[in-house]
């Protein structure tokens, strides 16, 4: 066990002040991420702030959003009574994520802030672009199987392994976060960052920001709705791909759609050019499955990943048929 401080401040400021000022500190909450990184080595902080007692668990409507506290449990979210009601497709996501146990422990920003499983990245013993810089990347020429076929780079091709991620991604989530240099908001879509060539560096955070809440704007998908995630072990296991649709019908004609994947990019991968294909398209399966062809152009798969060519566009299309009610 490596050797470590350990702090509990009780205001968010004096948590922030901590970390800013300690290049080797870092924020812990649920710790079902962290803990793991530290016990296989792969993190060695030497100071951890516990915000577990910061006022962050709230759940509350804030300016025609939905605002989600950083530290609501995952379990909490998904059985909330507004995001139920006003994004089922939130929910749908976070009750596929890990297990009931891992759910009741795990907070929405560490969720959010939760690295890649990529065994490279864990394994000490064989390079890791991520985890060291400039060691090269084992899974490129390894066992990439769960791995990237978008928006990968010869420096890391691992995946973004949230399954909430990528409903909130799809929901034009904001997040809010503080920081030394004040409050600001980042976009969901520009908070997890490609590899590039600097995969260590995994979020657009700065150096001592906290992720306080996110934001989920009002939308009218609150129906038609589905998050569908193909894994080896249903009970728990990341997904080899997952989709979340979502759509907003008149009668049987899309009005408007949102798409995104999981599994295949180093960040939830929004599927902007299947949704602008979709509006004005009458919901039919075969207008799904041109969907599917257009939101996987780019895609490039390695050695052991290949099936994903094939099963990510299987899973868009099932997953538009069980939101719209296709049969």
């Amino acid at each position: 066990m490596i050797q470590f401080q350990y702090v509990k401040p009780s205001k968010p400021k004096a948590a922030i002040d901590t970390v800013a000022k300690d290049q080797s500190a870092v924020f812990i909450a649920g710790g079902t991420n962290l803990v793991d990184l530290m016990k296989r080595g792969v993190m060695n902080p030497e100071k951890l702030v516990d915000i577990n007692k910061l006022p962050l668990r709230k759940i509350e409507r804030e300016n025609g959003n939905v605002r989600i506290g950083a530290l609501a449990l995952n379990g909490a979210v998904a059985e909330d009574k507004l995001v139920l009601e006003k994004h089922p497709l939130l929910a749908q996501a976070l009750n596929a994520g890990a297990s009931a146990q891992l759910r009741n422990m795990a907070t929405v920003g560490g969720n959010m802030m939760q690295r890649v499983r990529c065994p490279y990245f864990y394994d000490t013993a064989m390079p890791c672009n991520k985890r060291e810089p400039g060691t090269g990347c084992g899974a490129l020429e390894g066992y990439n199987r769960m791995h990237a076929i978008f928006g990968h780079s010869d420096k890391c091709i691992a995946v973004n392994p949230s399954d909430m991620n990528v409903a909130l991604v799809a929901l034009d989530a904001v997040v809010l976060v503080s920081g030394p240099k004040g409050d600001r908001k980042i976009p969901f879509a520009e908070f997890h960052r490609l590899p590039g060539d600097t995969p260590q560096i995994h979020t657009n955070l700065q150096q001592g920001e906290l992720i306080m809440a996110v934001d989920v704007p009002e939308n009218p998908y609150t129906k038609n709705v589905n998050y569908l995630k193909v894994r080896d072990r249903n009970s728990y296991a990341f997904a080899l791909v997952s989709v979340a649709a979502a759509l907003d019908l008149d009668g049987s004609t899309i009005k408007s759609a949102r798409l995104a994947m999981g599994g295949v990019a180093h960040k939830p991968w929004r599927l902007n050019e299947a949704e602008q294909f979709l509006a004005g398209k009458p919901a039919t399966e075969a207008t799904f499955r041109q969907a599917a062809q257009l939101a996987m152009r780019g895609a490039k798969a390695f050695e052991h990943n290949k099936f994903k060519l094939t099963l990510g566009p299987n899973t868009i299309v099932q997953a538009l048929k069980n939101a719209s009610g296709v049969a």
